[in-house]
């Protein structure tokens, strides 16, 4: 018995090649490819952040304390203030990105290269507020006191309840160290603290000589009557105890091995979660001043298509979905 085989004249171009699946061009789907690999990487910070907080959550710092700064107003207390606006900024470049997407679907050169300006400089904004973040973060703000189990010891005003610096009560005295430069090394090596203005022995006689000044500690108890977990506060008598017979050094903001804020953790996860997301903004925003470019030029006029204004599109989008997740796990929650 005989068969009959039926041509329909499109086996060539779907077993050649010539069929985009989705009807999506080849740079696009490496572009996507790209955003699901990324997106796991991500994926496995975070959870490993959220297994660590939950492992170590009497040292872990609070948000609303570490982050509270402000440009240009110094000394006020802001806790997520310029977070928020950080964000509400990359989430703004996300929506001029959109915009400048549209733009070149009408093939409107003029407004796509406004709008790539717009997300361009939003995300400069962004970056620089990052390391401004970075700078207040790594340099500190009060200081602590570092423990033989490696906890910290803060300092509070008895009547306030507010952080009291080191430099508001230590007491600075003789030193046989030469101070720290750049062909001394690292300053009092020997003794375990690092670049410290402070030593452990001026700051524990200034806090001798300081009635005001009491510890809190990074043991979480109830508080009866908001029903939330707060630090434990001691006493005057008990802090001076347990500075004598625990205090071992000082430490003033925040490195990969010491944290003045809490567990020495969430500074190494600051650093890789938040470092490694700007540097991911840091390249948007290369790639998209390159795209710029091009549009002033009329490339993509010449090529009649706007499609790597999409390209870069979706790696931005891509990049502002990741803060969400990024601000709300390690900011907010």
């Amino acid at each position: 018995m005989d068969s009959t085989v039926v041509s329909t004249g499109t086996e060539e171009d779907k077993w050649g090649g010539g069929t985009k699946p989705l009807n999506v061009s080849y740079g696009k789907m490496m572009m996507w490819f790209f955003i699901l690999s990324d997106a796991l990487t991500f994926t496995g910070f975070l959870a490993a952040y959220g297994f660590s907080r939950f492992k170590f959550i009497e040292e872990w710092p609070l948000a609303d304390e570490v982050f509270n700064h402000f440009p240009f107003l110094h000394g006020t207390d802001a806790p997520m203030f310029y977070v928020a606006l950080m964000t509400f900024i990359l989430i703004g470049s996300s929506v001029t990105m959109v915009l400048a997407v549209d733009a070149g679907h009408q093939m409107k050169q003029k407004k796509v290269a406004f709008y790539m300006l717009l997300t361009v400089i939003g995300g400069m904004i962004f970056v620089g507020s990052q390391a401004w973040e970075w700078k207040n973060f790594i340099s500190g703000e009060y200081g602590a006191v570092t423990t033989k189990g490696g906890k910290i010891l803060q300092f509070l005003d008895v009547e306030t309840g507010k952080r009291v610096a080191l430099e508001d009560f230590a007491e600075v005295g003789p030193r046989d160290a030469a101070p720290y430069g750049n062909s001394q090394g690292v300053w009092f090596e020997s003794s375990g603290e690092y670049n410290a203005t402070y030593t452990f022995e001026e700051v524990k006689k200034g806090f001798e000589a300081n009635p005001n000044v009491t510890i809190r500690t990074q043991q979480l108890i109830l508080n009866e009557e908001t029903g939330g977990s707060e630090k434990l506060v001691l006493s005057r008598a008990d802090a001076l105890v347990k500075l004598n017979k625990d205090g071992v050094g000082v430490v003033e903001g925040a490195n990969l091995t010491e944290n003045e804020y809490g567990a020495p953790l969430f500074a190494d996860f600051f650093f890789f979660i938040t470092g490694f997301h700007g540097f991911h903004v840091f390249s948007g925003v290369m790639f998209n001043l390159l795209v710029f470019f091009n549009v002033l030029l009329g490339t993509y006029e010449r090529r009649g298509s706007y499609e790597m204004v999409e390209k870069v599109g979706l790696y931005w989008h891509f990049v502002d979905l990741v803060w969400v997740f990024v601000f709300t796990f390690f900011y907010l929650v």
